[in-house]
């Protein structure tokens, strides 16, 4: 009789039996390192909200307000969620954003224009947004005109940055909180453009923090990082 190869008598050879680790010496238990405690920026007087600071809105601060945005779909998001804003605090908008694009399809403009009474029924139910029936049929009415703005001037970005001459107005050194005004001209200017052209909840103080939002105007305060005057 052949024998069979090793690998084959090697297979039928009864397993091992497992055994068991060898005790681990007694260890001291050590103290977790402290971690240093985040050294905090120096920002505007509004990101602070509640004590912690909230994260959002201090990534918001350091990110995005008063940085020049573009795109249609940037700005309309922007204009939508400070119209959602009013009579609201800026940190409940700013916890809701992730739900307000799920909601409103990234806020494509052409998309939210083709919403119809379902749509709006939908939105009013979801829990996860403002849910305030006029400022969400004042939306879906407003990227109808975002869209009507694009066919006139090739697109809403060109046509709101083409309102500005220059690079954004900074505030001096020395000024305050006080010193940041709730409107200015161009603010109500473009409040009563917005306005003829059926856009709803444009008034001048929205409009005045859509364009702080955006970078048409830079409101950061000297003794703020973000501080370029």
């Amino acid at each position: 009789m052949i024998d069979p190869p090793d690998e084959a008598r090697a297979s039928r050879m009864p397993d091992a039996p497992d055994l068991p680790d060898p005790p681990l010496p007694d260890l001291p238990d050590l103290p977790m390192p402290a971690l240093p405690a985040p050294q905090p920026l120096p920002r505007c007087w509004w990101p602070a909200g509640t004590e912690p600071t909230d994260v959002l809105m201090a990534v918001y601060h350091d990110e995005e307000w008063g940085v020049p945005a573009h795109g249609d779909a940037v700005l309309f998001e922007r204009l939508a969620l400070e119209s959602f804003q009013a009579g609201l605090s800026w940190s409940t908008i700013l916890h809701k954003r992730p739900a307000f694009r799920r909601a409103f399809a990234d806020f494509e403009p052409a998309v939210v224009a083709a919403f119809d009474a379902s749509d709006v029924r939908r939105l009013v139910g979801d829990v996860g947004i403002v849910r305030n029936r006029a400022k969400i049929e004042a939306t879906i009415g407003n990227a109808r005109g975002v869209l009507e703005i694009a066919r006139e001037s090739g697109s809403f970005d060109a046509w709101l940055w083409g309102q500005i001459a220059g690079p954004p107005r900074r505030l001096p050194p020395g000024s305050t909180r006080d010193d940041v005004p709730p409107a200015d001209p161009l603010a109500h200017r473009l409040s009563r453009d917005l306005r003829e052209r059926c856009f709803r909840f444009v008034g001048p103080t929205i409009v005045y923090a859509f364009m702080q939002s955006i970078g048409m105007v830079d409101d950061h305060l000297p003794g703020c990082w973000r501080y370029r005057g």
